[in-house]
Formats: structure tokens, C-alpha cells, sequence
């Protein structure tokens, strides 16, 4: 298949809307984007599930993940919509799997739920989660995309498992996709996540260099072949944190903040960072590893001349 590309859209989780005072101009500013990119042709506009700024908390505008999702749902036509990813530990997956199909029918039948075992310790406490250690996180998540499915799939959902339980839950309706809105389980753990993409899954998200990529992909597909799943069946994405491109790679380097320019070396080899034809370089190899889509975060989204740039000149070459 041609290879497909998402946009993060402005969030204010890395805090790319402080220049904006006024929340109401911050969120015209991040559906701005979202129009812009489905307009120039990306396939899909994606947010992240946190609560306030990175690296280091602040009073800046945040917006919540599946609130603002559901606007979008409304405010874009074409483009597919998701979550990279939506935090296990922050919901119920009943009423996650509610809150998707709800957003499904909205976006007549656009939304992919994107769905990991959460990592952020400091938001998890500020906001009164427990933290348990990271195998107790999996186990949940586990549990979770198991109840989702059958909530999506059952007239009367049932599960009983160590973590979570519903009995006869009833979700209508439950989305316009068939057989069931696309699942993704981010994350490239080898001994469980992959197996959960493999059991499960729909999509997988992975994110780093070529080949660490490569090698988890054949993790994926080994643990496919274990379960008997068809490994062609599973989209293949990956997340790239950061996409500059400028006429020159002097600008390009230009548009990241003054901590990434001093880390350039370590962060060229995860990133996409340069003249439309380095970047075109760059897009075959994840290419012929594997991947399907790629989903880009351009650090000076919100003046959107980046992202234009690549959509005339490295997509679909």
C-alpha cells in the first residue's frame, strides 16, 4: 500500500500553543491545523492523552484528549481521527469503549482508538491515579482491550477478570465501523505488548530508530505466527516526535526548541530533519521496514508552513 501520514495536532502538551493567551483562540488555532491537514491530503490528525505540559508542568493551555476529539469529529470531514494513545489507567474501558463509539457515530465512522498501559507517573499522581509497577499496568491493559472488544461486540458485555468487570453492560450504539472500531495498542514491549497487538489488536504504533523498528516488527510477527494471526491483517505505525523540514537543513534545525538543536546528533536518527529530499531519503526506509503510516509531530506546527511544505513535497513522491 502507498504510505499514509498523520498529523499530531497542537495540543499544548509540548507546549505549542504558549502563544496563545486566550483558550478559545488555542483551540481555533489546533482545529486550524486539523483542517489545514486534511485539506493538504494527510489521512489522519491524531492527540495525545495527558493533562498538562511536558517536560516540565505549567500553567499552560492543555486540552483534554477525547473532549477535543469529539470536536474535531465535527469540525473535519475526511480525515481519520485517533489518540496517540489514549492512557489505560485514566478511564473505565467500558466506558472508554462507550465514549469511542459515541465519537464513531459523530465522526461517521472515522475514529481509530488508540490504547496503551500509561507511563506518566508525575500526571498519574497529580491527578490521583495510582501508580502501580509496569507488569500490574499490562495485566490491566490486558483486561482492558478484552472488555472493550466484547463491549463493542456483545449486545449484553460481560467479563470477569482480576481488574475489571462488567455484567450484561449494554453499549449502544456501539460505532459505524465494521466488524468493530480499528483498535491500536501502542507500544513495542517484546514479551507482552507485541503479544497483545498480535491477540488483539488491529494497528500497532511503534516509535525510534530504523532498526529498532525493523527488529520489533519481526518480534510482532513471530508472536503473530504463535497465535495464529495473520500478521499482514495488523496496520503498521510509527510515531516520529519530531518532523522539520525547511528549504535548508540550517532552517529546519531552526524550527526545534534550543534543548533539541543541542541534542541534534542523538535526535536525527528518530526524527525527520531536513530538505524535502532528505526527508524523502528518510520516508523509503521506514518504508521497506515495514511501516504503513507514519504520524508526525512538526515542532512549529501552529504557523503550519512545515507541514505544507511536506505535504507538496515528500508525500506520495
Amino acid at each position: 500500500m502507498t504510505m499514509q501520514f498523520g498529523v499530531m495536532l497542537p495540543q499544548g502538551w509540548r507546549m505549542d500553543l504558549r502563544a496563545f493567551s486566550d483558550p478559545t483562540q488555542a483551540y481555533e488555532t489546533m482545529t486550524a491545523v486539523a483542517l489545514e491537514a486534511e485539506a493538504l491530503g494527510f489521512d489522519s490528525v491524531w492527540l495525545y492523552d495527558h493533562f498538562h505540559t511536558v517536560p516540565i508542568p505549567s500553567q499552560e493551555v492543555t486540552f483534554e484528549c477525547w473532549t477535543s476529539l469529539a470536536a474535531l469529529a465535527r469540525d473535519t470531514r475526511r480525515v481519520r481521527i485517533g489518540q496517540m494513545v489514549t492512557c489505560n489507567s485514566y478511564r473505565h474501558p467500558a466506558l472508554l469503549a462507550k465514549m469511542a463509539s459515541t465519537v464513531d457515530v459523530i465522526s461517521h465512522g472515522r475514529l481509530t482508538l488508540g490504547i496503551g498501559a500509561g507511563w506518566h507517573e508525575q500526571e498519574y499522581r497529580a491527578y490521583g491515579y495510582e501508580y502501580p509497577e509496569a507488569p500490574k499496568r499490562l495485566r490491566q491493559l490486558r483486561e482492558a482491550v478484552q472488555v472493550i472488544l466484547a463491549t463493542w461486540t456483545q449486545d449484553e458485555a460481560f467479563f470477569q477478570g482480576q481488574y475489571y468487570q462488567i455484567r450484561g453492560a449494554i453499549n449502544q450504539p456501539k460505532g459505524i465501523q465494521q466488524p468493530h472500531i480499528p483498535l491500536l495498542i501502542g507500544g513495542s514491549g517484546e514479551q507482552v505488548t507485541l503479544k497483545l497487538v498480535a491477540r488483539y489488536a488491529d494497528a500497532c504504533n511503534m516509535s525510534g530508530d530504523i532498526a529498532k523498528i525493523k527488529h520489533k516488527l519481526t518480534v510482532l510477527k513471530r508472536h503473530c505466527e504463535q497465535v495464529g494471526r495473520d500478521y499482514e491483517s495488523i496496520k503498521r505505525t510509527a510515531l516520529v516526535d519530531t518532523c522539520a523540514v525547511a528549504a535548508t537543513e540550517e532552517a529546519a534545525i531552526a524550527q526545534l526548541a534550543p534543548f533539541q538543536q543541542e541534542q541534534i546528533e542523538m535526535l536525527r536518527p528518530r526524527s525527520l530533519l531536513g530538505t524535502p529530499e532528505m526527508i524523502k531519503a528518510r520516508l523509503a526506509e521506514y518504508e521497506q521496514a515495514g511501516i504503513q503510516e507514519l504520524i508526525l509531530y512538526f515542532p512549529d506546527t501552529t504557523k503550519q508552513d512545515a507541514l505544507r511544505l511536506f505535504a507538496l513535497e515528500c508525500m506520495h513522491q
